[in-house]
């Protein structure tokens, strides 16, 4: 059990490792780079994550999982009407505009989960959260009427973190979130058809 200047520590390092990730890409990342930027030793690196850098990317892909999902609250548990739906979309949008290539989605999918097992897990066990509160709002809005019969929520849903991703990973090579804000109206447009 970690005392609360060592959980402060330990997250110290994680947020710049995260942040280095983002920055430069995991392969130019050092030991380092990381220890420079949270103003900690090589020693308190290995004393917060004994494993090494696989471990504490496994923390950063866990950091950085829990940011995709806790910025998209509240709107992400209240889909319980197009107004907001069409909140939700505009935070997302705005978002990952604000965050441009320095995305948490995208250092997780693109960076952390193509290095490391357990990243993967990661990032699987989020977009299943993901998808499944997206899939919640889209069950209750069928059952009110507002989305009709015909659409299959757990399809829907899935759809929906594919546009996403699609549209973040255009917004990091590209600058602009157009492409995600086409692809997220054209889902909301599908779900509202009558």
């Amino acid at each position: 059990m970690l005392t609360a200047k060592g959980a402060a520590t330990r997250d110290r390092i994680v947020a710049a490792a995260a942040a280095e990730i983002r920055e430069r890409g995991i392969s130019s990342v050092k030991l380092d780079d990381i220890g420079r930027r949270s103003r900690t030793g090589k020693s308190q690196l290995f004393h917060y994550f004994p494993d090494g850098k696989e471990q504490l990317l496994l923390a950063v892909a866990e950091r950085e999982a829990e940011q995709v999902l806790e910025d998209q609250e509240p709107h992400l548990g209240q889909l319980t009407s197009w107004d907001a739906w069409h909140d939700w979309r505009d935070a997302v949008v705005e978002k990952y505009r604000r965050q441009g290539v320095h995305c948490p989605l995208g250092v997780l999918i693109t960076e952390i989960g193509r290095h490391t097992p357990a990243a993967q897990a990661v990032t699987a066990q989020l977009l299943a959260q993901w998808q499944h509160r997206l899939e919640l709002g889209i069950e209750e809005m069928k059952a009110a009427g507002e989305i009709r019969a015909a659409v299959d929520p757990a399809r829907a849903s899935a759809a929906l973190i594919a546009a996403i991703q699609g549209g973040v990973a255009i917004l990091m090579s590209s600058g602009t979130s157009t492409h995600l804000e086409y692809a997220l109206d054209l889902c909301l447009d599908y779900l509202s058809a009558s």
